[in-house]
């Protein structure tokens, strides 16, 4: 497996979700024993769903699965439907100050920490499902379909915190999942904070994406 990681050019950014993931463990750990509560266990379950989006890239990449056109609309539609978890833990932010059990800056950082991790899992996957349409779709299309899924994974975002569907909604509730969808669409002038918070989600988001991988060009 390490050796398939080097080949492909991506062991770097493995051991650097590996180690900040670590690191955000780490630091809930000691909350635990500094607060005697478990209060922010969530950011791990939300960390775990964040990193589906890599693997599932990854699992692309590794094993060649641009081979098989079939097999591969599979597994990019489960990564459409879990990339919105990567920058949704952001979102958690609003839990700071909602404690008093630990002091502010640390649960500051603790929840950095893990957006950041969640971040660089969704940025990762982002590049390599660019990469992949581009060698399908062509460079222009790819780089379109990632700009215009930004903006669905703000509209994406709203809906997990503030109607609080999640990924698999799709399959467990899907009348009601679309059916929320459909009301907003119909009534957009009914729920402006959807389209404010879509919008400038969307816009943060491809903002920050194409600011990492025009680094990541220049350090290339």
């Amino acid at each position: 497996m390490i050796k398939k990681l080097i080949s492909a050019n991506r062991f770097n950014f493995t051991a650097s979700i590996f180690l900040l993931g670590l690191f955000s463990f780490t630091l809930y750990l000691c909350r635990v024993i500094y607060t005697g509560s478990f209060e922010f266990l969530f950011l791990n379950w939300n960390l775990f769903l964040a990193s589906i989006p890599f693997l599932i890239s990854s699992l692309i990449i590794l094993h060649g699965l641009q081979k098989n056109k079939k097999l591969l609309l599979l597994w990019i539609l489960c990564w459409i439907l879990f990339f919105p978890n990567s920058p949704y833990i952001l979102t958690d932010l609003f839990h700071l100050n909602m404690s008093t059990r630990a002091p502010a800056w640390y649960d500051l950082i603790l929840i950095l920490s893990y957006s950041w991790t969640a971040l660089l899992c969704g940025a990762v996957s982002l590049m390599d499902i660019e990469k992949v349409l581009a060698g399908i779709l062509g460079r222009g299309k790819a780089t379109a379909f990632i700009v215009v899924y930004l903006f669905l994974s703000g509209f994406g975002i709203y809906l997990g915190r503030y109607q609080r569907w999640n990924s698999w909604s799709v399959l467990d509730n899907p009348s009601g999942l679309f059916g929320n969808i459909f009301n907003i669409f119909a009534h957009p002038l009914a729920h402006p904070k959807s389209w404010a918070l879509t919008i400038l989600v969307g816009t943060l988001l491809n903002l920050l994406y194409f600011s990492f991988k025009f680094i990541k060009i220049q350090r290339d």
